[in-house]
């Protein structure tokens, strides 16, 4: 039975005997390891950190890529009783040294040279760090598999004493310190448990039929507990884990791996998307009106509704002449894409679902391990705009205010050295209070309406949901991000970060001139047609969601100029800092 997520490696001894449970590209070629191997890497691990002195407790940071040597670590250091500190390698530096001296760790695992160099001053001064390894092989550093082979020497030794305190590791022991991103303040140390993640894959697994001698492909950041929890659940499953090269690698990726199954979240689906609808714009003749009947037919489709015999039509024509192109550019056996991390546009599923792919949507935090509810196939067909029923195992209520509770064995034990912050999140009775705001339909379906803290109030009193807007407009293929803002003023605005080849485009065959973006967001030309983008989804929102003033800005957001988190929300308070000028003129 898996109570522990160590446990998962037994079923690689009994029941899964798979040549690639795990896999990633070396030197242009993809390297597998087989369930017996992976098994044995984290056996070596164990030992080897017990030879250094490790004991249960102990801390160990990872930052890194996805790849197979994070999880024989991951499973290594749990199997000793100690936490893994997982951290994002693309932070900043006055990050790395809070969350290096909140957490306190031991050791310190990197993955390159570049973040190496980058972390040496803090880890050379750190009171606390003993031991530094890399996966990658960099001359004067230590690497991983030194802590490999000296368990490997040892493990006549060692054996028996891992033996005893993988028994003596219990469901509700720490297993994890996650801290979170965020998108505003300081970051926050959430304790996870075994149980906690263990629920968590478990409740999901019940929901994904895809299965054993199945594939895989990773590539959102493992250090998140999305993905994370996602590949204990594909290793519970017996699905083949495959890990991206990079995100600028995925479609090359998913061509070779051809993959019954993958994480994403909306942004991501949201560039496939305006690809698509951009390509539309590229053609002529025939192929261009395939294309765009074919779009109209996607966008349009709903899973629940009763389809006509006409429709019915077109969709057989676009599933036989255009959606195949889009399922063999997926590689050919995609059954299941999974969306989570931020609210996803209807239309988004609407075009998956069409298509022949399941959309699940999936809604949580990482204080929730990170699932709290996600789309169930086994109650019938997908509801788009919702992110399904709950959990069977996980209790959600509504307060009074409408704010989403959560109780059950997927909750947090709590947020590191802060009980008091701890006791603001999870009342008397157990319920993690969420912060997101939502509605549940007749048949239990949840919707997530917008964040509690994001929520604001005009100067008349009414309330403003500004994810709902952003979404409406960013289903204009001119726009790439969007930020609405108007706290305490007359009205609602919004700051645009444009989609920038698609306005490029866009002025070239209106020959339009411009000599960087910074002049093209200031062309009366190009504010007129952004203008005429927000009175088409102005139309469909209500008089004080309206966007009454807007301005484009000349930057792309992306988490590298940290506009956006790791996994692509907004940074408002970063977003509203950077741009307080701009800001201040559109309302005085």
């Amino acid at each position: 039975m898996i109570t522990r997520t160590f446990d998962l490696l037994e079923q690689y001894k009994t029941t899964y005997r798979l040549a690639d449970a795990l896999a990633c590209k070396v030197s242009g070629k993809w390297v597998k390891y087989s369930g017996e191997e992976y098994v044995q890497h984290a056996d070596s691990v164990s030992c080897g950190l017990l030879a250094l002195g490790y004991k249960p407790g102990d801390r160990i940071a990872m930052i890194s890529n996805n790849r197979p040597e994070w999880n024989f670590f991951d499973m290594g250091m749990a199997q000793i009783g100690a936490v893994s500190v997982p951290i994002y390698p693309t932070i900043s530096i006055d990050e790395y040294r809070y969350i290096l001296s909140h957490a306190a760790p031991r050791m310190l695992v990197v993955s390159d040279k570049l973040l190496l160099e980058k972390l040496r001053p803090l880890f050379e001064s750190s009171p606390c760090i003993e031991h530094v390894y890399t996966f990658n092989n960099i001359d004067g550093a230590s690497n991983w598999k030194e802590v490999v082979e000296l368990g490997r020497q040892r493990a006549d030794e060692l054996m028996p004493q891992l033996a005893q305190i993988k028994a003596a590791v219990a469901p509700d022991d720490m297993l994890t310190l996650i801290y979170t991103s965020g998108t505003t303040g300081t970051p926050k140390g959430v304790m996870l448990s075994h149980n906690n993640l263990v629920s968590n894959f478990k409740g999901t697994c019940a929901r994904n039929y895809v299965k054993f001698e199945s594939r895989a492909l990773s590539f959102l950041p493992i250090s998140h507990i999305y993905e994370r929890m996602m590949n204990y659940h594909f290793q519970n499953h017996g699905i083949a884990i495959y890990y991206a090269e990079s995100l600028g690698a995925i479609m090359d990726n998913i061509k070779e791996v051809k993959p019954h199954i993958f994480n994403t979240v909306p942004r991501l689906l949201e560039r496939i998307y305006a690809g698509i609808v951009g390509k539309s714009k590229e053609m002529k003749g025939v192929k261009k009106k395939l294309l765009v009947d074919a779009i109209d037919v996607a966008v349009n489709f709903d899973p629940r509704r009763k389809r006509s015999l006409f429709y019915s039509l077109r969709l057989a024509l676009a599933r036989r002449l255009v959606f195949s192109k889009w399922t063999d550019a997926l590689g050919g056996n995609v059954r299941i894409i999974v969306s989570g991390g931020a609210s996803l546009q209807t239309r988004l599923s609407n075009l998956f679902n069409a298509v022949g792919i399941d959309l699940l949507e999936g809604y949580g935090l990482t204080e929730t391990s990170p699932v709290i509810a996600v789309t169930d196939l086994r109650k019938g067909r997908p509801k788009p705009g919702t992110v399904g029923p709950p959990l069977d195992d996980v209790e959600v209520k509504l307060s009074e205010e409408g704010e989403i509770l959560c109780k059950g064995p997927n909750v947090m034990l709590g947020y590191y050295k802060n009980p008091e912050l701890t006791a603001q999140v999870i009342d008397s009775e157990g319920y993690f209070h969420t912060g997101d705001i939502g509605v549940f339909d007749e048949n239990g379906f949840l919707t997530i309406t917008d964040r509690k803290k994001e929520m604001f109030k005009l100067s008349n009193g009414k309330y403003v949901a500004p994810q709902a807007v952003e979404n409406k407009l960013k289903e204009s293929m001119l726009i790439d991000q969007v930020m609405v803002i108007g706290e305490n003023e007359k009205f609602a605005s919004a700051l645009i970060s444009p989609n920038f080849p698609q306005l490029h485009n866009w002025c070239y065959s209106r020959q339009i001139k411009f000599s960087d973006n910074r002049g093209l967001v200031q062309n009366p030309d190009v504010i007129e047609c952004f203008q005429q983008e927000v009175n088409q989804a102005n139309r469909q929102l209500g008089a004080n969601e309206q966007i009454k003033r807007f301005r484009l800005v000349s930057d792309e957001w992306s988490t590298p100029t940290g506009e956006l988190s790791q996994t692509l929300k907004l940074k408002r308070q970063v977003i509203a800092e950077k741009y307080a000028k701009v800001i201040d003129g559109i309302f005085h």
